[in-house]
């Protein structure tokens, strides 16, 4: 083929391949795959070559000003991943290969690294493992892409199965990429890989360096390092000869990114298993009801694990009903009774405690007691939180500070008081309660710099901390075998999100928390403090009985029309002209309606549960149907008639398969 122009899209939100004529000092560099830098708009931009031509369908064309990568950084795989990823999230195919780019670095030298060619010692099955990984073993056998989804109880040895199932993969010549949905889970598992397979394995997350980034995807590249860990980007790993995906804790809404382009790691990694003739493992103690579904309806291979390693067996989980502790017991601490003498229990045998409240900061809204008026950020719809260590008050949204009040802005009372209960009160207290108590926190305001997880989760290893106060960071995966005791501070966080995912997402959580306590030799309990005792989602918790919450939870899916029984598609829309984005939003609502000619549900235009974040008002439209494709059309035929004067003022993103609804 004649090698005179390039097929060019560019990392923004543009869903267009533009030619650019390829100079003739270029013709031999110029490749499809790599990146070039062009002029755009007036700009200079990287570019991403998805094909060649001898011709242009226009006579002007402006020239490819430099090339920027020695080989092509993405093969014909991943192409076609990406292309299906823009087509299938309605994005642009440049903002997708942004995201799959490793970083542009000059080539440095390495000093190389012998891979270990010893066979990994295996640890003997339990039998419900070797059931496990037969079935596992039969699928690796195929060329053809398989799907596992292995559901196990929270300790019983998900881990070892990937890694046995990896050390058949790699005795095949082929390759791993195992995605975690948490960097704190990522130096732990490290630790058991590289134990296992010493020299073989890259990280990959967002706090290496760029320069490590690049040193790793070069490993990749070149064959010295076959098995890849890391966050949902490792999902573009450059493998030419993939063998086995493993999704750990496949339900986490952490594998879903929250900006363009809106994917989600596990639908890419189906996918990329199917180009390949992969075969995937989605490994969870508490499984998506998406992908439960699909395993029950054989789309699937399901496999379980009902027992802890080691006959070891699960924790005792005690419900304490908040509502009870001022009005009978007289208590006034976040912390129940119940709650203060475990703990003090656990410091007098020398044993470990996790405390977990999804909720940063010190209080969670501050309020005037006179005349009523809730303190928030004035750049978003939500109440500042109260941060003591700084005497500030933050907003979690943009990050807007401002200094404590002494009286309200409004009424210029001084009766402003501090509400609610994060995890920086939860260490404060805990201090004024236990003195004797070493005690760590970690949340996003304690892991801020670069070593943060790797310090604390090592200090709680080497026993330095008896008491680890955390967010979710801390309810999954990590295996700590001197903690004893969990306990969750408030189970109804999650539950009372305007979110038809709720009572899921409760679930997960509590039994993931859960799950961290007597991992050891010594037996484990767990506290859960609700106001909502008898929720379904609560009580299936404490007995770890997931048939029972995914009967509940489908049937009430399945009568409200909610996947895994029909497809969504969020449409925002923002501005920060209030009147402008109403006008708009009605606009583009009676257009979908009058396109409309399938079975598509159209929910809204309406103010976004969160009805302004840094400044920009934000409107909502939800279609709801039972093929993706068909609702994308709809859209794209929608949008394209929405024409307005001052269109430039609102912003419009879609958000296809959307995790949460704010």
């Amino acid at each position: 083929m004649a090698r005179e122009y390039a097929q060019i899209v560019v990392g923004l939100p543009i869903d267009r391949i533009f030619h650019y004529s390829i100079p003739e000092g270029m013709r031999e560099e110029i490749d499809v795959g790599k990146r070039v830098m062009v002029p755009f708009a007036g700009q200079r931009l990287t570019g991403y070559v998805v094909g060649l031509s001898s011709q242009a369908p226009i006579a002007r064309v402006k020239e490819i000003g430099a090339v920027l990568d020695p080989f092509p950084i993405f093969d014909s795989e991943i192409l076609q991943l990406t292309r299906w990823m823009a087509d299938y999230y309605a994005c642009a195919w440049g903002e997708v290969l942004r995201v799959a780019s490793p970083p542009r670095m000059k080539r440095v030298g390495r000093k190389r690294e012998e891979k270990s060619i010893e066979k990994p010692p295996l640890l003997i099955p339990t039998p419900e493992q070797a059931e496990a990984l037969k079935l596992i073993g039969k699928g690796l056998e195929k060329n053809n892409s398989t799907t596992f989804l292995l559901h196990g109880v929270t300790g019983s040895g998900k881990t070892e199965i990937y890694l046995q199932s990896i050390a058949r993969v790699l005795e095949k010549g082929k390759q791993a990429i195992v995605l975690l949905p948490e960097i704190s889970l990522t130096p732990q598992i490290l630790l058991r890989f590289g134990s296992r397979f010493w020299g073989r394995i890259a990280p990959w997350h967002s706090r290496l360096s760029r320069r490590e980034r690049f040193q790793e995807w070069m490993r990749m590249r070149e064959g010295e390092a076959d098995i890849v860990v890391g966050a949902r980007s490792a999902i573009f790993a450059p493998f030419k000869n993939l063998g086995l995906i493993v999704i750990d804790e496949e339900h986490e809404t952490s594998y879903k990114q929250t900006e363009s382009p809106k994917y989600h790691a596990r639908e890419v990694a189906l996918e990329r298993a199917r180009l390949s003739g992969a075969a995937v493992i989605l490994g969870t103690a508490t499984p998506s009801l998406e992908s439960y579904f699909q395993a029950r309806r054989g789309k699937y291979e399901l496999t379980e694990l009902t027992t802890r390693v080691d006959g070891k067996i699960m924790p005792e989980v005690e419900i304490v009903d908040m509502r009870k502790e001022l009005t009978v017991r007289g208590n006034r601490s976040i912390f129940s009774l119940r709650l203060q003498h475990s703990m003090r229990e656990c410091l007098e045998r020398k044993e470990q405690v996790i405390l977990f409240l999804n909720r940063r900061g010190f209080s969670t809204f501050v309020l005037c007691q006179k005349c009523g008026q809730a303190l928030r950020c004035k750049y978003c719809d939500v109440s500042f939180t109260y941060h003591s260590k700084t005497e500030r008050l933050h907003c979690h949204y943009c990050n807007y500070q401002e200094e404590k009040p002494q009286v309200c802005p409004k009424c210029q009372s001084g009766q402003v008081g501090y509400f609610g209960v994060g995890t920086q009160k939860v260490e404060s207290e805990l201090r004024r309660l236990l003195p004797e108590a070493r005690i760590g926190r970690m949340d996003s305001d304690t892991t801020t710099r670069k070593r943060s997880y790797s310090q604390i989760l090592g200090s709680f290893q080497r026993h330095g901390i008896d008491i680890l106060v955390g967010t979710q960071m801390i309810a999954k995966g990590l295996d700590f075998p001197r903690v004893t005791l969990v306990g969750v501070i408030s189970a109804d966080t999650a539950l009372n999100l305007a979110d038809f995912r709720a009572s899921e997402r409760t679930f997960q959580l509590l039994t993931q928390v859960a799950g961290r306590a007597g991992r050891g030799d010594v037996h484990g309990q767990v506290i859960i403090q609700t106001y909502n005792p008898e929720h379904y989602s609560i009580q299936t918790a404490r007995l770890h009985d997931y048939p029972n919450f995914y009967g509940q939870e489908i049937k009430f899916r399945r009568e409200l029309g909610y996947p895994p029984f029909s497809h969504l598609i969020n449409v925002t829309l923002q501005s920060r002209d209030g009147n402008r984005l109403r006008k708009v939003a009605g606009k583009l609502g009676r257009i979908l309606e009058a396109n409309n000619r399938e079975a598509i549900d159209i929910l809204g235009p309406a103010p976004a549960p969160l009805a302004r974040i840094k400044g920009k008002w934000r409107w909502q439209i939800i279609l709801k149907g039972s093929r993706t494709g068909e609702m994308r059309e709809l859209l794209k035929e929608s949008l394209s008639q929405l024409k307005e004067p001052a269109s430039g003022r609102v912003r419009i993103s879609l958000d296809v398969d959307p995790m949460g609804m704010l």
